[in-house]
């Protein structure tokens, strides 16, 4: 594993951060005081059972969704200082997005798909930026496709170029592997890897799947809205065996994770 640099800016930062759902008599807790964050050029997974609030983290994190309560920083900007036109601004410039959909436009090429982003923030691509990109991702003969023309690993793998084109601050990626076979699987994941070492990204992966966690620094282990622990250098054995006492293990962990 790769050795990283602890004296490197927080990229990402949560503090205290909760949500609900619903009324006083309705209410649902689905982010109960999660504070962690995410230095420059590491890779975190984040682990959890049903329900255990991943997707509410994910959302919260990525300024998706505005929490109930706490701060959420992100590249020096606290979200809960922008305006909608903003926080939309930041999201285009200094966040990328991966999801178990692929999210392509299929009247665009792989080209025109990974350079989307960029058309909406008014900025101008790179020829050259663009055509490394694509290449990074092992899709340089395909740039003229169309998704359609693409197996459902290469749209995935667009879907990644689309991320890394922008240079943002930090990639959030949701089950990026959830909807591809094992071998395709370890390809997405090593370019998610390649993009901490090489590119100096920051990547933040919700993934129910102990082997995708192996590709990273650390996991977090949410439960029940809480963060309960982490585990550095993991290995899917590790991973899975704490899934499975998560239940007992977390009553001994603390709530926030830093």
């Amino acid at each position: 594993m790769r050795q990283i640099d602890e004296t490197s800016a927080d990229v990402v930062r949560l503090t205290d951060v909760r949500k609900t759902y619903g009324g006083k008599r309705t209410s649902v807790v689905a982010l109960d005081g999660v504070s962690i964050s995410f230095g420059r050029a590491t890779f975190t997974a984040v682990m959890g059972p049903s329900g255990s609030g991943k997707s509410t983290f994910l959302h919260c994190a990525a300024g998706l969704d505005r929490p109930t309560g706490g701060t959420v920083v992100v590249a020096d900007q606290d979200l809960a200082e922008l305006s909608e036109v903003e926080l939309t601004r930041l999201r285009r410039e200094r966040i990328g997005f991966v999801f178990q959909a692929f999210n392509l436009l299929p009247a665009l090429t792989v080209q025109d798909n990974v350079t989307l982003p960029l058309r909406l923030a008014g900025r101008r691509a790179k020829p050259e930026l663009v055509r490394r990109v694509i290449e990074q991702v092992g899709l340089g003969d395909r740039r003229r496709h169309l998704p359609g023309e693409l197996s459902g690993g290469q749209q995935q793998r667009v879907a990644i170029a689309r991320a890394l084109v922008a240079r943002p601050a930090v990639i959030f990626a949701d089950e990026p592997t959830g909807a591809l076979d094992t071998r395709t699987a370890r390809d997405v994941l090593g370019l998610l890897r390649d993009a901490v070492d090489r590119a100096g990204q920051t990547v933040v992966m919700v993934t129910h799947d102990p082997v995708a966690t192996s590709y990273a620094d650390r996991v977090v282990f949410l439960a029940d809205g809480r963060l309960v622990g982490e585990l550095a250098d993991p290995t899917a054995a590790g991973v899975a065996e704490r899934m499975t006492n998560l239940g007992a293990w977390a009553e001994h962990e603390p709530a926030g994770v830093r």
